[in-house]
């Protein structure tokens, strides 16, 4: 495992290490990284994977499962506390991209046309 990765397991939620479960998923991910690294088109497919993954629990089986009185609420909102939040899969903006990519683009030439292009 990367030292990337270590640090990433450092900083899952406790309970994820008493979960097996959860523990081969996380797994499983992190070796589908490694086999598509210096694939871009591969890693956006496992991104947008995750996160289809992530809208169909949130907006399926864990609605469902919402509490249903304030002693339930309490719980899941201390929970949630504890343990960082509530799960968010931020996207990377396209700007964001295209600033990585402008270093290489003006070192390509034709930076006028570039610059113009990325400030629509």
């Amino acid at each position: 495992m990367s030292e990337k990765n270590e640090m990433q397991g450092e900083r899952s939620p406790g309970r994820l290490a008493s979960q097996p479960d959860l523990m081969a998923i996380a797994t499983a991910v992190h070796q589908s990284v490694e086999q598509r690294q210096g694939d871009s088109l591969a890693l956006l497919a496992l991104l947008r994977l995750l996160e289809s993954l992530h809208k169909e629990i949130q907006e399926g089986i864990f609605q469902d499962r919402l509490p249903t009185n304030r002693q339930g609420l309490y719980a899941l909102l201390r929970d949630m506390e504890a343990q960082g939040g509530w799960p968010y899969i931020p996207r990377m903006k396209l700007q964001a991209i295209m600033t990585r990519m402008l270093p290489e683009l003006l070192e390509n030439g034709d930076s006028s046309e570039h610059e113009n292009s990325l400030n629509r």
